[in-house]
């Protein structure tokens, strides 16, 4: 038996795999990394009857991996490229090769994985931690849930300037409901539902148009959803919206968040 764990920034996810199959995971959340590491790796053997001497080795990654550097328990313990994580648990959970995955965490990561290798394409600085920071300072709550809950009743016309308010004509393929500046109306009516919204809108927008471009530069018209952000349903509303604009599809994987934990589990390294 192999355990993968994911040490993300805010939350660290273990999975247990056993021939090439996920057999078990859970998630924990601490604040140092040795912490997340020895905690999700107690709590998956604890919760699941595990034997140590059942475990062959540990594949740690993710943000604080760097900060493990010896053996967990004893147990001999590699470490993988979170990249090269993400992009074999992607192809594993997909069932696909030469696919563009968009890992969403705290952060947004971009990577080709298929015949070429696992490359990192990019990726920008936004993503569930743009959507958490914003929330702690504009809104009276902080916690993700809570923040999706009252965004699904926001009006986006509220926050944002949509092509409608400045023009009579579609542009291109765009309509009068597709924002023309995010937060660039921000009426004094606005809500905290609103504004909930209107944040969340503003981030899935900006992660669905930088997945559009990295998979029309390598002509492909679907795009892995993977990572915490994957499972926002508000986010993937905004994303469908872009698919159905730009003909890309985002296709979400069953335990799409375990990706990274998942693919240091299978790394042959």
């Amino acid at each position: 038996m192999i355990i993968g764990i994911d040490i993300g920034s805010t939350t660290t996810k273990a999975v247990s795999i056993e021939n090439g199959k996920v057999m078990m995971k859970i998630k924990a959340r601490a604040q140092d990394a040795v912490t997340a590491a020895t905690g999700a790796f107690g709590k998956i053997v604890l919760e699941n009857g595990i034997k140590i001497s059942e475990i062959e080795k540990i594949k740690i990654t993710g943000a604080g991996a760097t900060k493990i550097k010896d053996d967990i328990f004893g147990i001999p313990t590699g470490r993988v490229k979170e990249i090269d994580a993400i992009g074999i648990g992607g192809m594993f959970l997909s069932g696909l090769s030469n696919i563009i995955i968009t890992n969403i965490g705290t952060g947004t990561v971009i990577i080709e994985a298929g015949d070429r290798g696992i490359i990192h394409f990019g990726g920008s600085g936004v993503g569930g931690g743009t959507i958490l920071g914003l929330a702690k300072r504009f809104l009276p709550i902080a916690g993700f849930s809570d923040i999706v809950e009252l965004a699904k009743t926001g009006k986006l016309n509220q926050v944002d300037l949509l092509l409608g308010d400045i023009t009579d004509t579609s542009i291109s393929f765009l309509s009068g409901e597709s924002t023309a500046s995010n937060f660039g109306k921000m009426l004094d009516t606005a809500s905290h539902s609103d504004l909930a919204l209107g944040i969340i809108n503003m981030v899935y927008q900006v992660i669905g148009v930088l997945s559009v471009f990295a998979a029309r530069a390598r002509n492909s018209t679907r795009v892995i959803v993977t990572g915490n952000g994957s499972r926002n349903v508000i986010g993937q509303k905004v994303l469908s919206d872009i698919s159905g604009m730009y003909g890309i599809d985002f296709i979400y994987p069953e335990f799409a968040e375990y990706t990274t934990a998942i693919g240091a589990g299978l790394s042959k390294d």
